[in-house]
């Protein structure tokens, strides 16, 4: 693979991080408006919103299998236009069918697209010999920002879901198929490691639940905390903390922002410090930022806490899947695929974990528990390489290409 082929797909991918981070975001934020063209009753929407991270889950299974005979460029080139119409379906239903069919259809890609994403992030990074899936999820951010900001612009001016999204979808949708073209994966040299060897984990075998089980922890645990912020951050500035309902539109913003800013130069922090104190300093981070909104006296210090969660928690999941890929160098799709199961499993658990806790206790005593799982990160900390597996600043592995 020439140099120009890595700096081209590692291009197209981050283009492909971004568009997944405006359609995420344009769904997500107009839940309210979905419910309210589809007349989605508050006792059925949990069961909508639930089953698409079930679906994906399912989806990324499915992927595991797939790109062993097509690879994950294929699976990623069909799977994010699918995105993008059911996320138009959406839009454009009239029916509680018509919308159960395109939430499903979203669920299923999302899973596929999701992990075959981070499959060729992993491998890029490989061939790279340093850091680089950090700057991968900062296109999600930095999509998930736009999206949210289009979403916005929708709601004020009072437009239909359908006209929302169309416009879009018909600019990203023709640029995410012509970027596909790109797609690369990176043949880096292959790396001993405890996921190398004949038996389960091998180069021939299936990844080792066993070894990768403290990644999925640590993937479960930072998803419980991200979905803590998206869910709750609003109510809780307004009803805890005694915001104004303006100023609780403001955290989740906070979040976003400090989440693209983190990931813009965490991967500076990987090349100079590792991947494993950059994963525990973040960690200490988070847990910090939960620790200030728990105990905020007020609205502004709440909104500290919830900008120390964004630079806290941004660097944990690229982290989980480069350390999956490091882990599993004869078997890092696989690896990964496995490990983005638990991004939905901790998304499903986080929100009505803090609810219930909310409801019983307080919601003041909820985000302590979200801080004591994202602690014990730390724990786990070692599984994210040890030091002959960082990449640049004084840690590149010898003839790695540099590509710039």
């Amino acid at each position: 693979m020439t140099d120009a082929g890595l700096r081209h797909g590692r291009a197209s991918l981050g283009l492909s991080f971004g568009v997944q981070g405006v359609a995420f975001a344009l769904l997500v934020t107009r839940i309210p408006a979905v419910q309210d063209q589809y007349g989605i009753s508050d006792g059925l929407l949990p069961v909508f919103l639930a089953a698409v991270p079930i679906l994906a889950g399912a989806g990324s299974v499915a992927t595991e299998k797939v790109v062993v005979r097509v690879g994950p460029g294929v699976v990623l080139r069909w799977a994010q236009p699918l995105v993008l119409l059911a996320l138009l379906g959406v839009g454009g239903g009239r029916e509680v069918w018509h919308v159960a069919v395109a939430l499903g259809v979203f669920g299923l890609a999302v899973g596929a697209l999701d992990a075959s994403m981070n499959m060729l992030g992993v491998s890029l990074q490989r061939a790279y010999g340093r850091s680089i899936m950090l700057g991968f999820h900062a296109a999600y951010s930095l999509g998930g920002i736009l999206g949210a900001s289009l979403a916005w612009a929708g709601a004020r001016w009072d437009l239909s879901l359908f006209v929302s999204y169309l416009p879009v979808v018909v600019v990203l949708l023709p640029a995410a198929l012509a970027g596909s073209r790109w797609y690369t994966e990176g043949k880096g040299p292959e790396e001993a490691g405890p996921g190398l060897g004949p038996g389960p984990g091998g180069a021939g075998g299936a990844p080792s639940f066993k070894l990768l089980l403290p990644l999925c922890l640590v993937m479960t645990f930072a998803y419980i905390g991200d979905s803590t912020v998206s869910n709750w951050s609003a109510k809780y500035l307004q009803d805890v903390l005694g915001g104004s309902e303006q100023l609780a539109t403001v955290p989740y913003n906070v979040y976003m922002v400090t989440t693209l800013l983190g990931r813009a130069v965490g991967d500076l922090g990987v090349r100079r410090f590792g991947a494993v104190a950059v994963v525990r300093g973040g960690s200490l981070l988070a847990a910090g930022g939960f620790a200030v909104v728990a105990l905020a006296p007020g609205a502004w210090v709440g909104m500290l806490g919830f900008t120390m969660l964004g630079f806290g928690l941004c660097v944990i999941v690229p982290q989980t899947f480069a350390a999956a890929g490091r882990m599993f160098p004869g078997n890092s799709d696989a690896a990964v695929a496995r490990l983005n199961i638990f991004n939905y499993v901790g998304f499903l658990v986080g929100s009505p974990l803090v609810g219930a806790l909310g409801d019983a206790w307080s919601y003041r005593g909820a985000m302590l528990v979200p801080m004591v799982l994202v602690l014990a990160t730390l724990v786990y900390a070692r599984s994210f390489g040890p030091s002959p597996a960082r990449y640049g600043g004084g840690h590149e592995r010898p003839h790695t290409a540099d590509v710039g």
